[in-house]
């Protein structure tokens, strides 16, 4: 039995429209995971991460070179804890550590984490007629406001201990991508109209998923509707095998057994503040291959622009 959230809508969405170079941001990512996430409940695996992020202090990891946004980014995605909207898949809890690499991994208050990815058959949120890849059902959302949905995609402001948490669903996957989610760490911005405003971004990157615990999910309902050739880390082209400082998740799963429960992930994300990528430039992998080629043809014509809006409910 998979999980089924509450459904949650946004009123402003704007198509982006940056540019901006590529600056690699460094930075310490180490993989760990809090029980339950309660916050001063600390389990023998954080504290063994939080360890770590002491003993580097004076010579941080550096994190992944940025990649593209991809062809599948929105602009003004809602500050929210839950990012669901509806869609039915088993449950995932991120929480990420957002730490200065430049000042000995301290924590970053305020900075804005925003995560985007694909739903269970491997599509996005306002782009809903774009091919997966392999055979899936089409998309669940019917008729002219099909792209008017914004799910799976929304901002957390850090905490005083640079943490944020995100109540979504493991992503699917698409054509010729490894399963993953996007990640941009902004700074310098603040809420705005239930969005993120103003700032830089510091750093656009993705988190990726273990490869037998991808699989084994995909057998679930409602992932196994969606069959054919799945792309694992070695084959990606973008995960370059470094583990946490690559973006891998660590997962702990809620209830061994029963994977259906849902997962657990943990990474902390190393930033410089000082440096810029919005993601917009060249790179590689951002939505579908190199240079953010879709996973089959472009996004649609009818894509979601300036105005395009839904029902405010924000969390």
């Amino acid at each position: 039995m998979t999980g089924k959230h509450t459904s949650k809508t946004i009123t402003r969405r704007r198509a982006l429209a940056v540019t901006g170079g590529t600056v690699a941001a460094g930075g310490l990512a180490v993989a760990g995971y809090q029980s339950a996430f309660a916050d001063g409940t600390t389990s023998t695996a954080e504290a063994t991460a939080t360890a770590s992020v002491t003993s580097t202090s004076d010579a941080c990891m550096t994190l992944m070179s940025s990649v593209t946004e991809g062809p599948y980014y929105l602009d003004g995605a809602l500050v929210r804890k839950d990012i669901t909207e509806g869609k039915s898949g088993v449950p995932l809890t991120l929480r990420l550590t957002v730490v200065d690499a430049t000042d000995g991994c301290t924590p970053v208050p305020g900075a804005a984490v925003e995560i985007w990815h694909c739903d269970a058959w491997g599509y996005y949120s306002g782009f809903t007629t774009a091919n997966p890849g392999g055979s899936a059902p089409a998309e669940s959302e019917d008729g002219s406001t099909a792209d008017d949905a914004t799910y799976l995609r929304g901002y957390q402001i850090a905490n005083a201990n640079g943490v944020v948490k995100f109540e979504t669903i493991f992503p699917g996957w698409y054509t010729p991508r490894t399963c993953h989610i996007h990640v941009k760490v902004h700074t310098g911005g603040e809420k705005e109209d239930g969005t993120y405003e103003g700032g830089k971004v510091n750093h656009t990157g993705q988190f990726f998923f273990d490869d037998e615990i991808a699989q084994e999910v995909f057998t679930l309902e409602p992932y196994s509707r969606h069959t054919g050739s799945y792309t694992t880390l070695d084959d990606d082209m973008v995960y370059d095998g470094g583990g946490a400082a690559s973006g891998l998740l660590t997962l702990e799963a809620v209830k061994k057994a029963n994977p259906a429960r849902g997962y657990k992930g943990f990474l902390t994300l190393g930033i410089d503040p000082d440096a810029e990528n919005t993601g917009a430039g060249g790179g590689v992998g951002g939505g579908g291959g190199v240079g953010g080629t879709p996973p089959s043809g472009e996004p649609p014509a009818d894509a979601p622009t300036a105005g395009a809006t839904a029902t405010e409910s924000a969390s």
